[in-house]
């Protein structure tokens, strides 16, 4: 689980819109554009790659 105090400073580093934790797979996902972030050992990876048409 990712620390509550984190998500809510946590953007998505494409739109800049609020992310939301989700369980199963352990993710954040952008509620403005649906970018989807995983999560690796507790540890957000946001990173949008450059190559990416979404």
């Amino acid at each position: 689980m990712l620390d509550k105090e984190l998500l809510k400073i946590l953007a998505c580093p494409k739109c800049k819109g609020d992310l939301e934790y989700i369980d199963e797979p352990e993710s954040l996902v952008c509620k403005k554009c649906g970018k989807s972030y995983e999560i690796r050992e507790g540890i957000p990876i946001l990173l949008v790659e450059e190559n990416n048409d979404e």
